[in-house]
């Protein structure tokens, strides 16, 4: 299973960025989708996690600001960020699982798309 992660970039805070991750199977086939951030000197933070039957959580320092979602027709993972901050600077990382939670573990990684938030 591959993971490829899109829409990374440079832009000024108070900007937006919608990232997405194309999975070569199916979105159905994973219990749990989401994304991870990691910036640098830091450990890698889980942002928000979406399971098979649409239930969202995100990560509070995000709550309000991010939005993950599944587009099954396109069969493509989502993550819509808004009102970007300095801090949320960061290599973001598609993540999957077909049975278990994230906090148990992660089966497959994206190589990663990288956000920075600058003026």
């Amino acid at each position: 299973v591959q993971l490829v992660e899109s829409g990374g970039g440079l832009v000024q805070p108070g900007g937006s960025l919608r990232l997405s991750c194309a999975p070569s199977g199916k979105l159905d086939s994973f219990d749990y989708m989401g994304w991870f951030r990691q910036a640098p000197g830091k450990e890698r933070e889980n942002v928000a996690v979406i399971d098979s039957v649409g239930r969202a959580t995100h990560t509070d320092s995000v709550a309000g600001r991010f939005t993950i979602s599944q587009d099954k027709p396109k069969n493509t993972l989502h993550l819509q960020m808004n009102s970007l901050k300095p801090e949320d600077t960061a290599m973001y990382y598609c993540a999957a699982s077909l049975v278990r939670p994230f906090y148990v573990g992660v089966d497959y990684w994206g190589k990663g798309t990288l956000v920075t938030i600058s003026s």
